[in-house]
């Protein structure tokens, strides 16, 4: 009897373990397509990978990118067929238990040098859906104080006004 309790348990364990982890597949998937469809400059394909309500947070401290707004803000690099082209050389993907929900972390290879990409997707309808993304240009830690003085005055001025706006 113990013997046939401990196969079951082994067996439950395997079937969830094969399920994360085509899960994850899936969301891997999502993820590459959508930055091929940025890098061939596909805009339906694009934003069709992400929900209705989805977030892109870009580099920028103001850039936090509601769907309507981001699609508005990105439609002529589609249109001229010059978007933005990352890809991920490593990603690690993360699953809520009841498979709905997934996160992620990716180092990518940009334009603009090593980037990380983070972000959750859900589940729409059967579908993985990109609903919040954040982009972030790496900076090695023996340039951050070198960058801070890049920025110090914008950032100041920056945040004088954010401050006046709480």
């Amino acid at each position: 009897m113990k013997h046939k309790i401990l196969t079951m348990g082994l067996l439950l364990v395997s079937m969830t373990i094969l399920a994360q982890n085509a899960e994850k597949k899936k969301v891997n998937e999502v993820l590459d397509s959508w930055h091929l469809a940025a890098a061939n400059a596909d805009f339906d394909a694009y934003f069709g990978k992400m929900t209705k309500d989805g977030v892109f947070l870009g580099t920028d401290a103001m850039e936090n990118w509601q769907n309507e707004a981001f699609r508005k803000f990105s439609k002529p690099y589609f249109d001229q067929g010059k978007a933005w082209s990352f890809t991920a050389v490593q990603r690690n993907i993360y699953l809520n238990e009841s498979g709905t929900f997934a996160w992620f972390d990716e180092l990518l290879d940009t334009q603009m040098k090593i980037c990380r990409g983070s972000g959750v997707l859900k589940k729409v309808n059967g579908q993985w859906k990109i609903a919040h993304y954040v982009l972030s240009i790496a900076v090695p830690n023996e340039n951050v104080d070198e960058l801070i003085q890049i920025k110090e005055k914008r950032d100041n001025e920056l945040l004088q006004e954010l401050k006046k706006k709480q």
